[in-house]
């Protein structure tokens, strides 16, 4: 073989060793179809995690509000809210508070909870958190969360 045969042999070889155009892109595009599968679980998956962490606030909440009664003698009212548990409301000499470890009384989509004494159905008070859309009513992610 001469020298100008082999250089062609390695020029053909340098040529062949890349990828396509067309290649290139139905990679970018299965890629693509992917990310856009994992994600959409993923988003569903956060929103009921924070659904579920919702909940559980509430459920501490409840026993707060409940040790709030226990020493008071009464629930906050709808007036002091459920900044009651956080700070005395003043003039509650009994008051023993903090009742909640957190400074701030948010949902986890960063709505305020909403405190209603009394509560509906001759219930002492109604806790609820609007859902991900946080407006009143909905479905799914969007429901609203009640404890009572």
């Amino acid at each position: 073989m001469n020298l100008q045969n082999k250089s062609a042999l390695r020029a053909l070889r340098t040529a062949q060793k890349g990828f396509t155009l067309m290649e290139l892109l139905a990679v970018i595009v299965i890629i693509g179809v992917l990310a856009a599968t994992i994600g959409s679980r993923f988003l569903g998956q956060t929103e009921k995690a924070k659904a579920g962490a919702a909940r559980t606030e509430m459920g501490q909440m409840v026993q707060s509000l409940d040790l709030f009664k226990l020493e008071i003698g009464r629930y906050p009212s709808s007036q002091e809210g459920l900044e009651a548990l956080l700070k005395n409301p003043g003039g509650l000499s009994n008051w023993n508070g903090p009742y909640l470890r957190k400074d701030n009384i948010k949902d986890p989509w960063s709505n305020d909870y909403k405190y209603t004494v009394p509560g509906p159905n001759n219930t002492p008070f109604e806790l609820k958190s609007l859902g991900a859309d946080g407006k009143e009513g909905g479905e799914g992610e969007n429901a609203d969360i009640v404890k009572s």
